[in-house]
């Protein structure tokens, strides 16, 4: 297949690259190819480019900033995605959107499942909640909600606390947030192997097992030699951000089960794999990154 994979420079779509490019043609596209809030741009490009399947990960993903400029959110989150599906829908090309958990209101107590109504409280969950509903009024398209995300290609939530700690400092995380997390590279498997089986419709996706944000970066510093003391948990209410965390959010990958898909791997197993990839995290400073 012909692939076209927006927001390519980001931690979701390097994942998304790395898998698809063996076995398919891949387009990985970043804003420099086109800019999805100008519906000229993505249309020349998918004009050029002709993929079979658009993979949709571009966007606004940081909560706070989402809260701080609801236009801006809207524009590239909405619209962005609004000018994506149309112009793949020109050409003949299925879409498959990357979403999110935020989609839903966190006052469960039990995991949610693909049929629980969403509630999202904040703008960036209402944003990726608007773009679902417009990538799936097309049938033959498909929607992924991810949790929090770790994996090679961009720093994330574990490599940032991991060089923090590495380079002397403390780690501070929500200690009141549970929810699912996600190796990107595992995620990206999934969703080819949903992709190639042509089985449609909306997909919770992440790695099998909940854990907390403050479980998973203790683990992460554990794994990689570093002290999980140094990673303080601390109430979310209490870490001063513009916009609401929600203090449960465990999905349920109901229709992967429903449609013959084996699910992904524990996180604990993940995780492991991927600090393995990070051997040089203990001697390089942040800065050192390039």
């Amino acid at each position: 297949m012909r692939v076209a994979i927006t927001g390519a420079a980001g931690l979701f779509g390097y994942g998304l690259a790395q898998v698809f490019q063996s076995g398919h043609t891949v387009y990985p596209l970043t804003r420099a190819d086109a800019d999805i809030t100008r519906a000229d741009e993505v249309e020349s490009v998918m004009t050029r480019i002709r993929p079979e399947v658009v993979i949709h990960p571009a966007g606004i993903p940081d909560l706070d900033i989402c809260e701080a400029d609801p236009a801006k959110a809207y524009l590239v989150n909405v619209h962005g995605t609004r000018f994506v599906v149309e112009a793949a829908r020109r050409i003949g090309a299925r879409v498959a959107y990357i979403s999110t958990d935020a989609v839903f209101d966190g006052l469960k107590r039990t995991p949610y499942t693909e049929s629980d109504t969403p509630r999202p409280p904040t703008v960036y969950g209402r944003t990726k909640l608007r773009a679902e509903r417009i990538t799936l009024s097309t049938p033959e398209s498909w929607a992924f909600r991810v949790s929090v995300l770790f994996g090679p290609g961009k720093t994330n939530f574990i490599e940032k606390g991991l060089r923090r700690i590495a380079s002397g400092e403390t780690y501070t995380v929500a200690a009141d947030q549970v929810g699912s997390a996600t190796y990107t590279l595992d995620a990206a498997r999934k969703i080819r192997e949903v992709v190639e089986a042509r089985r449609y419709g909306l997909y919770h996706l992440s790695n099998s097992g909940p854990c907390s944000r403050l479980e998973l970066a203790q683990r992460a510093a554990e794994l990689a030699g570093l002290d999980p003391a140094k990673v303080i948990g601390k109430p979310s209410d209490q870490m001063r951000r513009r916009a609401q965390r929600l203090k449960y959010a465990v999905m349920e990958m109901t229709a992967l089960q429903a449609n013959g898909f084996s699910l992904p791997r524990p996180w604990p197993e993940t995780l492991k794999e991927y600090i393995a990839s990070l051997s040089e995290v203990k001697t390089k400073a942040p800065a050192a990154r390039p």
